[in-house]
């Protein structure tokens, strides 16, 4: 490990115990599940048609309880694994869970499709009840959606138990080879987390030998990554065409409940806007002092103020924070530090990068960081715990309602970073540093926004590509992205030829094909939802926790109208830009008010 300053966060550890005490307690409790499921799948397939409104709600109720209890053991051998990643001990217990739940997934695969097959004056039968529509009803008329592109129960058993050796082994790959990756600077080893730490120092010298660590890192792993991607992207080619979607993105957008030409309304405004992406780095660069804006100086703090935040600073701004906003919400968020649901420690194995897992209704969330002291750590904790918080909240939907799609998931989080960071920028009082606080918030909000969707860009390009051309070499795929990223940047910053890998390392694009526009989605809907809740805050509250209890049990343009807002309306992407041009005018003008004094 590194010779970082102490953060408070070494020993901060999740418990597991609240899911199994030990691993045998969870395969145990996995393969008692998986017993359930073939008793349910002996009992009810090919019955589902003719067991009428009552029976099929009891059914239902019995293949939640099934999900549930398998999920949970997933759940902790997951999180088991993701804090050391390099252990054949936590690698053998997550695959032989992943063999088991695939087993029991396959049993219970019958239920889905005998749902969509229903005809529909059936299923209507099924939906009038209100013990069904009150735990299953927006599940149950989403599948149905689905059903073009659903294959027979063989087939969709086929691509299940291949998927174990398939998709989801080459994505645990990809994860392990990024763990064990080391980037060496000044003699030192660190993991993937500490060198990309030092892109945000002031020392401009030590953010380029990190930038250049990090990239000839990833020029080392070259040849593996691209293999791992051009499979995938294969993977999912096959996969789409096998289900009959026409374009990479339809399925993500069909998962994400959104309709395709709202996403693209999304896009044209972003992509459509990158002028004010160069304003704002051109504007950095003079704060910066410097000549030339890198790519390695996009992060890099406008102050010399000391920006070290221990864990108990952190947790102390972050809980107040939602604690003003919503006493319940802050019970909540306190829960989180108290009962140990927050992995924070550095970890030579732990994965990368930080995440909440919703775990299932019947546990709670836990949270993943790794915690550095750094100011963007204290905006991290405060995003995952936002989604702690919706994922707490929307529990009592059940196990089919719980989740949301994404577009919406990103909601509870980047509020929550909101609420945070006007708390950090009131408490600040030297006009320099609360310019410095502004200009990482906009930093975030470029990558979050503008970024997001540069890599929504990259991946239409490399997907495109894939399926037109065949495999890609590295060059293709460096290509690729350097020509989708200097778009966003107008000039403003020089991308040097180390910038040309870090498409290799993201993760999204292999785990979750499409995921990254929810980001920009996610982003854009919360600055319309902090004006609401500036203009009336009692009643904004109680809503906005309404809409976090609610969890996936309606469309999100649904949920979300209920608080004046119309995803459908195209104008509603641009006032969410409005806004970002809005917080880089008040930088330009802190900044010449700044250079005058």
């Amino acid at each position: 490990m590194s010779t970082d300053r102490p953060t408070g966060a070494e020993h901060i550890t999740w418990d597991l115990t609240d899911l199994y005490a030990t691993d045998e307690d969870a395969l145990r409790a996995l393969e008692k599940a998986s017993g359930r499921a073939g008793e349910f799948a002996d009992a009810h397939r090919g019955k589902l048609a003719d067991v009428g409104a009552a029976a099929f709600a009891d059914l239902l109720k019995t293949y939640a309880g099934i999900q549930d209890a398998a999920g949970r053991a997933y759940t902790y051998a997951y999180l088991a694994w993701s804090t050391n990643t390099a252990s054949p001990a936590t690698g053998k217990l997550l695959q032989a869970v992943k063999e088991e739940y695939t087993a029991l997934s396959t049993k219970l695969l019958f239920f889905e499709l005998e749902w969509v097959d229903l005809d529909d004056e059936r299923a209507d039968e099924y939906l009038q009840l209100a013990e069904t529509r009150d735990i299953a009803d927006h599940y149950l008329r989403m599948l149905r959606l689905n059903k073009p592109h659903v294959l027979s129960e063989p087939e969709e058993r086929i691509l299940v138990e291949k998927g174990l050796t398939g998709r989801s082994a080459w994505n645990r790959y990809f994860d392990e080879t990024m763990g064990a990756m080391r980037f060496t600077l000044h003699g030192e080893q660190l993991t993937q987390q500490q060198v990309l730490a030092r892109l945000h120092e002031k020392d401009r010298s030590l953010r380029r030998d990190a930038a250049e660590a990090f990239s000839e890192g990833l020029r080392e792993n070259e040849r593996t990554l691209t293999f791992i991607f051009n499979t995938l992207l294969s993977d999912k080619s096959t996969d789409d065409r096998l289900r009959g979607f026409t374009s990479w993105i339809q399925s993500r957008n069909l998962a994400n409940e959104v309709d395709g030409k709202d996403v693209e309304a999304l896009i044209n405004t972003v992509t459509g806007s990158y002028d004010v992406v160069g304003r704002f780095y051109r504007l950095k660069k003079d704060l910066l002092g410097i000549d030339e804006m890198t790519e390695y100086d996009r992060y890099a703090p406008v102050s010399e103020a000391d920006s070290h935040w221990t864990w108990d600073r952190a947790r102390d701004i972050v809980t107040r924070s939602y604690a003003e906003f919503s006493p319940e919400i802050g019970r909540i968020v306190e829960r989180f530090f108290d009962e140990k649901w927050i992995d924070a420690a550095l970890g030579d194995a732990k994965r990368g990068g930080a995440f909440s897992h919703g775990a299932v209704p019947s546990a709670h969330p836990y949270i993943l960081l790794n915690y550095t002291g750094q100011v963007r750590d204290v905006q991290t904790l405060a995003h995952e715990l936002g989604h702690g918080v919706h994922q707490y909240l929307s529990r009592g939907q059940g196990i089919f309602h719980a989740d949301t799609p994404l577009t919406t998931a990103e909601t509870a989080s980047v509020f929550g970073e909101m609420l945070v960071f006007q708390n950090m920028l009131a408490a600040e009082t030297d006009p320099m540093n609360r310019l410095s606080m502004l200009m990482g918030k906009i930093d975030d909000t470029m990558a979050t926004v503008f970024r997001q969707v540069t890599m929504n860009r990259f991946e239409n390009r490399i997907h495109t590509l894939r399926r037109e051309e065949g495999e890609l070499d590295a060059e293709q795929f460096c290509s690729a992205w350097m020509e989708t990223q200097e778009a966003m940047f107008q000039g403003s910053v020089t991308l040097g030829e180390n910038y040309r890998h870090w498409w290799s390392y993201i993760p999204h694009f292999l785990h979750t094909p499409g995921y990254v526009y929810a980001y920009a989605f996610g982003e854009l809907l919360v600055l319309a939802l902090y004006r609401r809740y500036l203009d009336a805050p009692d009643a904004f509250v109680r809503e906005y926790t309404s809409l976090l209890s609610a969890g996936g049990s309606d469309w999100p343009h649904v949920l979300v109208g209920r608080l004046g807002i119309d995803l459908r309306d195209p104008a509603f992407w641009q006032s969410g830009i409005d806004a970002i041009n809005d917080l880089v005018q008040e930088a330009e003008t802190l900044a010449a008010s700044h250079k005058k004094s």
